[in-house]
């Protein structure tokens, strides 16, 4: 962890710590928490030949560049000797993300270079002794995009592993933004590619790395593995948060939540999920703080290009400012949001009235707050919420009466360049906030959808490949 407030050659400002279990599925064997004294990041575990453990990690490159290694006790956090300087790099910058392999009687370290945007490569080098020195390899960087009109970009980041059949792989993060680097909305995704690697030789990794990749076979699909949720394509069908059913395990809160905020099926509200208004909105205090308090705010992860998000909302809000809506939501200062609010009339300041209130927030230019009356015949009814990605790099967000005898009709458009201000990429969600006065309504959720409709894999004449 990070405490990006703290200056850079504050030692506090890293927090490394270690998990371990004996069973990948049982939450409960999972330890608490191990800390680990490093001032760095990117920590990664080895083991030596006689079981020897060490922690390879990432020295704080804005203090001093470097790769460290040294022994440590992997249950109880405790380091065994000095930290030791391994290689730092080929020149460029941060110098990071570091894996060691023993293979064929030398010991290889990979690391990343260049900072995670379009300069971000994998380089290698190798050593006959743990300790070194290393030596790197003559064709670094063996993993980049860097310099190419590739949609993929900012590869890096990455791992090797065999598979059952002995084949190498490779992992790396990267984005899908094109080389103009400007709308990536689901931020750094994992990306596969075939290695090849000789006895006694480096490894090559497969690259440029593109939308379809052609090496190894793939392994079948296997449908009965053990955990939790959905897999990632397969969506949300209908969620009616039925009774004696608990939140989806793939749903993801902002911020520890305030359980008694949300319930499922309340007295009176049977298949709906209750949303507690929280008295700070999806902004909070200033675009960044935590609290006071914790935002009411549920939501899942954008994970196709293109997509239709929908859920039925029940609220009637009788306080001032009160609100609950839909939000594709990046962070508190990334953001934007539709909702129902209790506002006064353009004509009668005296008088609220429930209205549709649209409202986006980045470091770039954002679309106009748009406010609009909730037309007449749709008051006091419950309406659908939608959120569309209509294309690329502009979303829809959208309402309607829930029982379908209005079509949905889209009230604001805003860019995908509002997200990719961070690393790890949209949420899609609802909320509902008093917007720091005193309402108490609550607001109930229902026939939550998310399905995908496509993924843009690589650029062609300004269109996309699905």
């Amino acid at each position: 962890m990070v405490h990006d407030k703290r200056a850079d050659n504050d030692s506090s400002r890293w927090d490394n710590i270690i998990f371990s279990t004996t069973d990948l599925w049982d939450e409960s064997k999972w330890t608490d928490a191990i800390h680990l004294d490093f001032e760095g990041y990117d920590i990664s575990p080895h083991w030596d030949d006689e079981g020897n453990s060490y922690v390879v990690g990432s020295h704080a490159w804005k203090v001093a560049y470097g790769i460290h290694i040294n022994r440590v006790d992997l249950t109880t956090g405790e380091v065994l000797g000095d930290w030791t300087n391994l290689w730092n790099g080929t020149g460029g910058i941060a110098p990071e993300g570091p894996h060691i392999f023993k293979k064929d009687g030398w010991y290889y370290l990979m690391i990343a270079e260049g900072g995670t945007g379009l300069l971000h490569m994998e380089t290698i080098a190798r050593s006959k002794d743990l300790y070194g020195p290393y030596e790197p390899n003559a064709a670094n960087p063996i993993l980049t995009n860097a310099n190419t009109t590739e949609y993929f970009q900012a590869v890096g980041h990455a791992d090797l592993f065999q598979d059952a059949q002995g084949q190498w792989w490779g992992v790396a993060l990267a984005v899908r933004s094109g080389p103009e680097w400007v709308t990536f909305p689901m931020g750094r995704e994992t990306v596969l590619y075939n290695v090849t690697w000789e006895a006694g030789s480096w490894p090559e990794l497969q690259h440029p790395v593109q939308g379809e990749m052609r090496g190894w076979s793939l392994p079948g699909i296997i449908q009965n593995l053990p955990g939790d949720g959905p897999f990632v394509d397969e969506g949300d069908n209908n969620i009616k948060f039925r009774p004696n059913t608990s939140i989806p395990p793939h749903f993801v809160y902002w911020r520890p939540p305030i359980t008694e905020n949300y319930a499922i099926s309340p007295p009176g509200h049977i298949n709906s999920l209750r949303l507690k208004p929280s008295s700070l909105n999806l902004t909070g205090i200033d675009g960044n703080s935590p609290g006071p308090g914790s935002q009411t705010f549920i939501s899942r992860r954008q994970v196709d290009t293109l997509f239709n998000f929908a859920f039925d909302l029940d609220y009637t809000p009788s306080a001032h400012n009160e609100e609950a809506g839909i939000t594709l939501f990046l962070t508190q200062n990334h953001h934007a949001r539709m909702g129902v609010a209790m506002l006064p009339l353009a004509n009668d300041s005296s008088k609220l009235a429930p209205h549709f209130h649209f409202h986006a927030i980045s470091y770039i230019p954002v679309p106009d707050d748009i406010v609009v009356p909730v037309y007449a015949s749709w008051l006091n009814k419950p309406l659908t919420l939608s959120l569309r990605a209509v294309n690329v790099t502009h979303y829809a967000f959208g309402a309607g009466p829930a029982d379908g005898s209005v079509p949905i009709q889209d009230f604001a458009y805003v860019g995908g360049d509002i997200i990719p201000w961070g690393f790890t990429g949209a949420l899609v969600g609802t909320y509902a906030t008093s917007n720091g006065g005193n309402g108490t309504t609550e607001a109930y959720v229902t026939n939550w959808n998310y399905q995908g409709w496509g993924q843009v894999r690589e650029n062609w004449n300004g269109t996309g490949i699905y």
